[in-house]
């Protein structure tokens, strides 16, 4: 065991009691008990399986790791899988596993990252003077796990928002834009696999049948529920803003080169009118002026002219 904790009539009694007193504490009907560990394997769980009477497939999702946000029901106990998530500077998302085993006086938090924070989850619990039961607890790391969801939101929406500014300030093809709208994208979509799921891990928590069931805690839940709720919306509308974002930037490259393609066709214009006069009178054929220097310039004043003409006419339609 890693931590573990016994309460008492609603009240904290004792921390890190050895392995063998959980079933003497588990005896008394009065007390509820926690036990946390930090990326077990199978045959770590063999003893908590052996009291609890734990099924076999509860244990094995319990420890096998990238399993879907959810909550299994067994008989006398359930099992709950959800992700606590942050991100870093670039955007990146980071999801850190946890497993819930919970039973009428038994909740057993298997950490199968050990880097999830589990002291934030303690001092949630302990920031009330009494607890009610092992709803209570669960709550305390479900409401934890959904308010990480609604802190990354806040710092993918702030990113969101800078990228849009960035669209307009960077060049069109800028390769930071692009790699950060890919980056945003790529965490919002793996958000969205660990946030979506979370309605059905709390809707089963507000129904009598559960083996956690606590009228007194359904109010709590139904706010980590609306929570879980609203998360979903924001990731959505995130995404759609990212996509927007992605189109508009693909837009003005599209407009971008529509403009380069404008300036190269009007300039090779402009070049095809002396090209065509000088064309004209280097045929092997005898023409006016053509051996008179008044032909010379006649046909150099008329390249001029006609280049400025084309010249003018294309700037004042914005051409060039």
């Amino acid at each position: 065991m890693t931590r573990s904790r016994v309460y008492r009539e609603g009240r904290l009694e004792s921390e890190n009691f050895a392995p063998g007193q959980l079933a003497a504490n588990l005896a008394d009907p009065g007390t509820i008990v926690w036990v946390d560990l930090a990326a077990p394997a199978k045959q770590d769980l063999a003893e908590l399986t052996g009291y609890l009477g734990l099924h076999e497939l509860a244990v094995e999702d319990a420890v096998q790791m990238h399993q879907r946000p959810k909550f299994s029901h067994y008989p006398g106990h359930g099992l709950v899988i959800a992700y606590a998530v942050e991100t870093d500077d670039s955007g990146a998302l980071h999801a850190h596993e946890l497993a819930i085993i919970l039973a009428k006086q038994t909740v057993v938090t298997v950490r199968k990252d050990p880097t999830f924070d589990m002291e934030k989850v303690v001092a949630r619990w302990d920031s009330e003077s009494t607890m009610d039961g092992v709803a209570y607890l669960v709550h305390g790391i479900l409401d934890y796990v959904v308010d990480s969801y609604l802190d990354t939101i806040q710092v993918l929406d702030d990113m969101a928002e800078d990228l849009e500014d960035d669209v307009f300030t960077q060049p069109p093809n800028s390769l930071a834009v692009q790699r950060q709208s890919l980056m945003l994208h790529k965490s919002l979509g793996q958000l969205r696999r660990k946030v979506t799921p979370m309605r059905e891990v709390i809707v089963p928590l507000l129904r009598p049948e559960n083996p956690i069931y606590n009228e007194s805690m359904r109010p709590y839940f139904q706010d980590v529920l609306d929570h879980v709720i609203w998360a979903s919306e924001q990731v959505e509308a995130l995404r759609d803003l990212i996509a927007t974002v992605r189109d508009t930037q693909l837009n003005l490259q599209g407009n971008r080169m529509n403009l380069i393609m404008k300036k190269v066709t009007s300039w090779a214009a402009i070049i095809a009118v002396p090209t065509a006069i000088t064309g004209f009178y280097g045929q092997n054929v005898p023409l006016p002026g053509g051996e008179h220097v008044w032909g010379f310039w006649v046909s150099t004043v008329a390249i001029v002219l006609t280049s400025i003409a084309l010249y003018s006419t294309f700037k004042r339609k914005d051409w060039l």
